[in-house]
């Protein structure tokens, strides 16, 4: 739950600033703007995404607390139809059998590899998961930026531009497509795309 109400996010008033920080400071902030003015719209971005979030800003600053400290319910899991027979995997262990296609050739490698293809595909995702952290992190700060820029920016002069130079990684040329945009907007896009 704490994880949840740390979750860093950005509450823009207009085009400027209104807080960045820990999602219930930012909500809180949110609800003290709404209630000295309307106008204009406030739009709350969370950092590692882009996403934009939306609060329930009903009632006092405790009831605010209340829904975000509240315990997200999850769907059931789905239940296992009686009538199927128990499919393959350690169920018990957290493994599950799902399908995967692959030419003849890969499996015939697969098929060699000591312990069998399940053991190779997970030491594969595993080395996949440790060796390509860069690679995702530079993409995770690309996708969060592109969705923070969709929304503040996207009828802004170089925005398109700005979305071509920001996946190429060419940073000079992101930032010189965003020189012209209202600071706090420019700022933020800068500090989200920080990994490209």
């Amino acid at each position: 739950m704490t994880d949840i109400l740390a979750k860093p996010c950005t509450a823009f008033k207009g085009d400027t600033m209104l807080s960045s920080g820990p999602l219930i400071e930012v909500a809180l902030a949110v609800k003290t703007a709404a209630e000295q003015d309307a106008t204009p719209a406030i739009l709350v971005f969370e950092d590692e995404t882009g996403h934009a979030v939306d609060f329930d800003l009903r009632g006092s600053k405790a009831d605010i607390i209340a829904r975000l400290t509240r315990p997200q319910k999850k769907p059931p899991p789905p239940r296992e139809k009686p009538s199927e027979a128990r499919g393959r995997g350690r169920p018990k262990l957290g493994v599950i059998a799902r399908e995967v296609t692959l030419l003849p050739r890969h499996w015939d490698w697969l098929a060699a590899q000591p312990g069998g293809a399940s053991v190779a595909l997970r030491k594969l995702v595993e080395d996949a998961r440790r060796n390509g952290g860069d690679k995702q992190k530079r993409r995770a700060s690309q996708d969060a930026a592109y969705g923070f820029m969709s929304a503040m920016a996207g009828n802004r002069p170089g925005y398109e531009e700005a979305i071509r130079a920001l996946y190429a990684g060419d940073r000079p040329r992101f930032e010189q497509c965003i020189a012209g945009w209202p600071v706090d907007v420019k700022n933020h896009a800068v500090k989200l795309a920080s990994a490209f």
